[in-house]
């Protein structure tokens, strides 16, 4: 497979569509003058050929291949080259019923570039490998040998010459492919890993969980619907009662009526009768009142009388039983009042005597501290004069017995005024406390006096 024709159209210096043909199967040499354009042309071939590294075509970005960069009113590169396919054994996989084969790659500026193959779009993966498959791979870094390279590639390693020559038969391809996809089953294996450990921790407990859900689901289901059933036998039990009491209560119904009508017509009867007794009774009362007269209306108004009577004396008695009433629960109140008075009193005299007894011992102990202090200061003046003696028998110097004669002195005051200051508060509280004992036994007498009363006023009612 060899190329026939390259068609630019946009691409770098060439502005207007150019085609370049009469290509050689062999060997091909591009001259010309400086500048007229033959880089541009081993350009488009790289560019058509997919290469990566832009800067070997002497460009940053895509949008520089285009003619000026778009602003002479170009916006898109387009390079079409049309190889030679009726070599079928050197034919790329899949193409082996083509004798020509035209690849397409346009790029346009602020858009994306594309591909076509025999004018059908194509992605970048699908043209690496149609020329992979024939050795074409223009990113090989040996595809390519620019000037000053020739000795390097004289000089190069066993390895590198052998990956050299793996590019150049189109194994080298396959070895990439193979590295690709052995990182892809890596990455594919871990994440493998990662939903296993997902199944086991998460999904398989939840699954489980889920499943023990759904059959306490089934059991409710079968619950409810055994409740469904029972209900619907218990609505026609009810049904069946209700009919029964339905036909009862119609045969009650009917001897109801019957009754009804029976006493309707004893009812009509007896209020014919009633109308003859009213009747007579009516003359009968007026033959009374013929005959009684004025002592009848005397009677009356004597029974009137009487009437009122009665009630004032009712309403009366009504009253009297309920100031009794009133006095009794005041009786019971103050009976109350009296006994938790006197428990109130006697709690308060006991709490007297206590502090009396403190008092009395506050003050035997007042009255130790003063012998205490009038001891000490005894002992002081003695010590001053230079009569005094350690407790062991031996004399003492002058200056420590003086010394010990404060100490004691000093302790003897503080003990004696914290004795006047216990004293001074078991007085003032037990005047307080005698206060509330008077207070106390006033609100005990007032409440005898008037229990009294009320048991007086009880007595005359």
């Amino acid at each position: 497979m060899y190329i026939r024709s390259i068609v630019l159209e946009g691409f770098k210096s060439y502005a207007q569509r150019t085609e370049v043909n009469d290509f050689d199967p062999l060997f091909n040499a591009i001259t010309g003058l400086n500048g007229s354009g033959k880089s541009n042309i081993l350009d488009s071939i790289c560019f058509l050929l997919g290469i990566t590294n832009l800067s070997q075509v002497r460009a940053s970005n895509l949008q520089d291949l285009v003619y000026k960069n778009g602003q002479a009113g170009i916006t898109k590169a387009s390079v079409s080259i049309t190889f030679d396919n009726f070599d079928k054994k050197q034919s790329p996989l899949g193409f082996e019923n083509h004798d020509e084969i035209t690849v397409t790659r346009q790029v346009v500026i602020g858009g994306r570039n594309k591909y076509l193959i025999n004018g059908v779009n194509a992605n970048n993966t699908r043209v690496q490998d149609l020329f992979c498959s024939v050795g074409l791979n223009v990113n090989n870094p040996h595809f390519l040998i620019m000037q000053g390279r020739i000795t390097k590639v004289l000089n190069m390693k066993p390895p590198e010459i052998l990956a050299m020559i793996e590019e150049a038969a189109g194994t080298r391809m396959y070895e990439c492919k193979k590295l690709a996809a052995q990182k892809t089953i890596e990455k594919k294996e871990a994440k493998l890993k990662e939903i296993c450990t997902i199944l086991e921790e998460e999904i398989t407990p939840t699954l489980q969980k889920l499943k023990e859900e759904r059959s306490s689901y089934l059991e409710y289901q079968k619950v409810v619907r055994e409740i469904e059933h029972l209900n619907r036998l218990y609505v026609a039990y009810q049904f069946t009662i209700a009919e029964e009491t339905k036909l009862h209560s119609a045969d009650v119904l009917k001897e109801m009526e019957s009754s009804i009508s029976k006493l309707q017509e004893e009812m009509t009867e007896h209020e014919k009768k009633v109308k003859e007794l009213s009747k007579a009774v009516s003359e009968m009362e007026k033959e009374r009142d013929q005959e009684c007269g004025d002592a009848l209306c005397s009677l009356e108004k004597a029974l009137v009388m009487v009437q009122r009577t009665d009630t004032k004396v009712e309403s009366t008695l009504a009253i009297k039983k309920q100031n009794l009433e009133n006095e009794e629960n005041k009786r019971k109140e103050l009976i109350k009042a009296m006994e938790e008075d006197s428990k109130a009193l006697a709690l308060k005299e006991k709490e007297v005597e206590n502090l009396r007894d403190a008092l009395s011992v506050l003050q035997e102990e007042n009255n130790k501290d003063t012998e205490a202090l009038a001891a000490a200061q005894q002992h002081f003046n003695a010590v001053s004069a230079g009569l005094s003696s350690s407790e062991d028998g031996e004399d003492a110097t002058l200056a420590g017995q003086m010394m010990t004669c404060k100490n004691d002195i000093s302790k003897a005051e503080t003990e004696a005024k914290q004795a006047q200051m216990k004293l001074k508060h078991a007085q003032k509280e037990l005047k307080t406390k005698e206060s509330e004992v008077k207070k106390t036994d006033g609100s005990y007498k007032k409440d005898q006096e008037s229990f009294e009363a009320a048991k007086k006023t009880e007595r005359e009612t």
